[in-house]
Formats: C-alpha cells, structure tokens, sequence
C-alpha cells in the first residue's frame, strides 16, 4: 500500500481528485496543515464523489508531527518537486513507500527538499511550463509506482475482458 502525502495543499478539488486516486488504489491519504479548506468541505467531497469511504485519511499538524508518527516515512520516501534533478522513472518505489507532494503555489518546503535531496524526483515537461497539477501529478507517480509493484490488488481487466 503506497503512502501519498499532500503538504499544506490549498486547493479543496486538488485534493479531493487526489483523494480520489488513493481510493482507487488502495493508497492511504495524509494531509500535513495547513490545509488551505476544511477537509469536510463539499468542494472536496464533490471532488472525490462517493469515494470519500475508500480513503484512509491522516491529518498532521506539520512534518515533524508526520514523521514522528511515521518514523518509516523517512527510511522509504519520495518528494515530487520540479526542482529535481531526475525524473520519477529512475525511482525505484516500494510497497508502502510515501510520495510527498507540495502546495500549489510553492512546492514543497527547501529545507525539507534539501533534506531528502537525493529522493528527489520530477515529472519532465517543457520548459516553458511551470508545472502540472497538483492532482495530475499525484496520479502519474502513483501509477507509475503500482506498475513497479506490478499493481497489487487492483483489478488489471475490465468487462470488454470477458467477452
């Protein structure tokens, strides 16, 4: 089961749709606060439609209180920052590993960056592009992390499979 880790996330949709991912894959969904809406609110529902039971959601006051709860997170984690220096391919991600993923409008923290420089990874896009969204994001490097781990207890075939 893959850890996602949304820090200080400021838009109710973004969360919900990534909310949303997580209850698709069985993925469990920590929010580190400030949290930019109140996770009760019918943004983020509406987002995440009727999936809101699937998800297993944390809420932390900071990093610190998330690590502390969580020592593991640091032995296994992955940041999603545009500033990395590779991309998510050339990660190796395990089950239960945690992607940590920034605020819109800043991206993750730099000391906390620079503290884990080295599991750093981005997403490639042009370069007069600043970024993907928030949600957007999350979903490829959670894909790409199940396909590592060969999609674990997720259904691989629709209907069209059994004809």
């Amino acid at each position: 089961m893959l850890n996602v880790v949304l820090v200080e996330p400021e838009i109710p949709p973004n969360c919900g749709n990534v909310a949303r991912t997580c209850a698709a894959t069985g993925s469990r969904l920590h929010l580190v606060k400030p949290l930019g809406f109140d996770i009760s609110d019918r943004a983020v529902k509406r987002a995440g439609l009727d999936y809101w039971h699937l998800v297993e959601v944390s809420v932390y006051e900071n990093l610190d209180d998330l690590f502390t709860k969580h020592p593991e997170a640091a032995a296994d984690c992955w940041l999603a920052t545009t500033k990395a220096p590779r991309d998510y391919t050339r990660a190796e991600f395990r089950d239960g590993c945690w992607l940590f993923f920034g605020k819109e409008t800043a991206g993750l923290p730099e000391a906390f960056r620079m503290r884990f420089s080295d599991r750093c990874i981005r997403l490639p896009i042009r370069a007069e592009a600043r970024s993907l969204n928030l949600s957007n994001s999350a979903a490829v490097v959670v894909f790409e992390a199940l396909r590592q781990l060969d999609f674990p207890g997720l259904q691989r075939a629709g209907e069209m499979a059994e004809r």
